[in-house]
This record gives C-alpha cells, sequence and structure tokens, in this order.
C-alpha cells in the first residue's frame, strides 16, 4: 500500500499558504510557489530520509538474523579442524610403495598387499610381540639379511615382497606354501611338507589367500 503521510503533509501544508498568501480558493500569489515548491521539497526530503533509515534498520536487522548463522558456521570450521587433528594422517603413498616393490621384485602386488594388511593393517608403527616390525613385520635378523632398514617403510615394504619372492622360488611358485613360509619360515614348510599343522599359521595362510582372492 502506498504510504500517503507525506502528500497529506503537502496538503495541510498547502491549505496554510492559501490562508497566509489569500483567501481559501483564490489563487496564490508568487511568493506561495516559492513556499509550496519549498514544502514539497521539505517533505520529500524527509520520506527519502525516513526510506534510508529503514532501509538501514533492514540491513541491521538482517544482518542480526545473519549472525548466528557466521558464527555456525566457524562453530563448525572449529569442530571439523579438530576431528581432523585427532584423526591420523592418511597413508596416501603406501599403495604406491607396493605397487612399486612388487614390480621390481616381480611378485603379484595384490598378494604383496594382502601380506600388509594380514601383518600390520599397512602400520608402518606396528611392532608384534616378538619383535617383527612395520608393514609387512620383518624381524630385524630377516630385515638384515635381505640388506633392508625395516623401520623405513619404502625398504621395509621392498624387504618384504623381496622376501616373498625367495619363498615363491624355494617352493617351486606353490603360493600357499611360500605364504606360509612366510609366516612359519621356510624350515618348517620344508620339514611338514606344505603348510606347518600351527593353528597360527593356517589362520594366517587362509586368511592372506582370502584377502588374494
Amino acid at each position: 500500500m502506498m504510504d500517503l503521510t507525506g502528500v497529506r503533509h503537502v496538503q495541510a501544508r498547502i491549505a496554510q499558504l492559501q490562508e497566509q498568501f489569500g483567501m481559501p480558493g483564490n489563487m496564490p500569489g508568487t511568493g506561495f510557489s516559492q513556499k509550496l515548491e519549498k514544502e514539497i521539497q521539505k517533505s520529500l526530503g524527509l520520506a527519502n530520509t525516513e526510506k534510508v533509515q529503514d532501509t538501514a534498520k533492514v540491513a541491521a536487522e538482517d544482518k542480526s538474523q545473519q549472525l548466528p548463522e557466521v558464527q555456525q558456521t566457524e562453530a563448525a570450521k572449529k569442530v571439523s579442524s579438530k576431528l581432523l587433528d585427532d584423526m591420523p594422517l592418511a597413508d596416501q603413498n603406501l599403495s604406491t610403495l607396493i605397487e612399486a616393490a612388487a614390480r621390481k621384485y616381480k611378485v603379484d602386488p595384490k598378494l604383496v598387499a594382502a601380506v600388509a594388511e594380514v601383518e600390520s593393517n599397512g602400520n608402518q608403527d606396528a611392532v608384534s610381540s616378538v619383535g617383527a616390525i612395520g608393514v609387512m613385520q620383518l624381524m630385524p635378523d630377516t630385515a638384515a639379511s635381505l640388506g633392508v632398514d625395516p623401520y623405513n617403510k619404502q625398504q621395509n615394504i621392498e624387504g618384504g615382497a623381496k622376501y616373498l619372492r625367495q619363498m615363491l622360488d624355494t617352493f617351486g611358485g606353490d603360493l600357499k606354501k611360500a605364504v606360509a613360509a612366510y609366516n612359519a619360515g621356510p624350515g618348517a614348510v620344508k620339514d611338514y611338507g606344505g603348510v606347518p599343522p600351527y593353528k597360527e599359521t593356517q589362520n594366517y595362510v587362509s586368511k592372506v589367500l582370502d584377502i588374494y582372492r
């Protein structure tokens, strides 16, 4: 609806000016026209001022309404940042290292990855109760014989892939025997002519082959 307050104000001033410059209904003089123009401009200026004030008020209200949302966004960022700080860093290069090591020693990368998962879940910081170190759980003596540093993740994985290659060569490519030898040692596999009757080794072979297949 149109705001007629300003118009009514001008009409009231016209009536006052008519009384000042001449009788109501008579044609007012030149002074009346100038006065009238001044009053109109004054009235319009007042209306514009009120509009500016109203606009500023609305903007302030909108800003006030948006403030909780801004605060909520900042709070969400802080929570997200806290969660990221608490989470372990993603190991983005593990698969790359496995691929490279597998290619170097001509072992199926899926087999290397399966062994890595069962041995340590791909964790370089894992240390077993018997002292096996890192991703593919190399014993210090085994790592030394392979010429790798088991505390270095790249060398650890390369050592594991190299040892798998040796076990595959030792047992004529027999996957089950090679995996069993990785866990129990080649001597035990030779002694029993296959997977040793150790529950740990049997479970180990099953887990690795299930993942591999």
